[in-house]
């Protein structure tokens, strides 16, 4: 496999500012107790580089769809985290997008474009998909799994062009392992691991990167390093981004836009600091705590009280 070139803009800073990720989901059911939704800019059009409509997903071995009628739009060169407890959905809507699981009914467009209309290869130009569990053997170098994002771009029988060794260069770079460059992934920790298979994706240079859950698993170094490249890639690239995020601090800290989802529905969606909220959090995350925004760079912190349990007068949520 290999990842085509991306758009060489990792050095180029972003010289717009985009409107706010919309969602909606088309159960009124599941709308009654959320609160209204939060974007900005609602007057302008938006610039959209992901629309997903109507979205019903599900599994075989399950009665009911983990997604069920849900739509969401993702900005063009943002990043959008998608946050929830576990078994929300989070997952699972990401697949969807990025063509992992089958659509029961719905549609994602890329640029207008289905994406269940493009030949493989041409998908893998344009998104990029890092899943949570990666495998590969363990006597290939960092390297070569790094040259196996440049797959899409090349023929069956084409062999290595200096586009694709500077795109090698540019995603080693940007995930700082140089210096892991000629190591055998089996002599890497998991934290390295992740940090080459980031590398993998870049080098696909795609439009879009979606990320699953990219810190799971990590020790807290690790952790700020993918959310660094993420930075970056905000910063000063025009890629899309959009990851899976347990770490709802880390979330609202990089992401412009937060899709909070709880039983399979989106339950509120926009800027950080109108999602992330003490009552979302008691709502969808069943916890009671104290938010509060750092006054001179808006990131939050999050002080948890305690859990909040099914029943009780605190209780705002539904079950599943």
């Amino acid at each position: 496999m290999t990842i085509s070139e991306r758009h060489s803009t990792t050095n180029r800073a972003r010289t717009t500012q985009r409107p706010d990720t919309m969602a909606t989901n088309t159960s009124t059911e599941t709308q009654q107790n959320r609160p209204e939704s939060t974007s900005q800019n609602a007057s302008e059009p938006a610039e959209r580089k992901v629309t997903a409509t109507g979205l019903r997903i599900g599994y075989p071995s399950a009665d009911e769809p983990v997604i069920d009628g849900e739509s969401i739009a993702v900005p063009d060169g943002e990043v959008t985290a998608l946050i929830g407890p576990n078994g929300s959905g989070k997952s699972t809507l990401l697949k969807g997008i990025a063509r992992q699981v089958s659509l029961e009914t719905g549609s994602v467009l890329l640029d207008g474009d289905d994406i269940h209309d493009l030949e493989k290869k041409e998908f893998a130009r344009r998104i990029g998909h890092l899943s949570q569990e990666n495998v590969s053997p363990g006597s290939l170098t960092v390297e070569d799994l790094v040259y196996y994002g440049r797959y899409p771009h090349r023929g069956f029988f084409e062999s290595v062009t200096a586009e694709d060794e500077a795109a090698v260069d540019r995603a080693i770079s940007l995930a700082g392992i140089e210096h892991l460059r000629g190591r055998e992934l089996d002599s890497l920790s998991g934290g390295q691991k992740q940090l080459v298979w980031i590398a993998m994706a870049l080098a696909q240079e795609t439009e879009v990167l979606l990320l699953d859950e990219p810190t799971t698993f990590l020790d807290i170094h690790h952790q700020l390093e993918v959310m660094e490249i993420v930075e970056t890639l905000r910063d000063h690239s025009a890629v899309t981004v959009v990851l899976v995020l347990h770490d709802i601090e880390q979330a609202a800290r990089y992401a412009d836009h937060l899709v909070a989802l709880r039983d399979g529905s989106i339950y509120a969606h926009g800027p950080p600091t109108d999602v992330l909220t003490e009552a979302l959090l008691a709502d969808v995350f069943r916890i009671e705590a104290h938010v509060e925004y750092d006054t001179d760079h808006g990131e939050p912190k999050i002080t948890p009280l305690g859990p909040i349990h099914r029943g009780s007068s605190g209780d705002a949520s539904h079950d599943a």
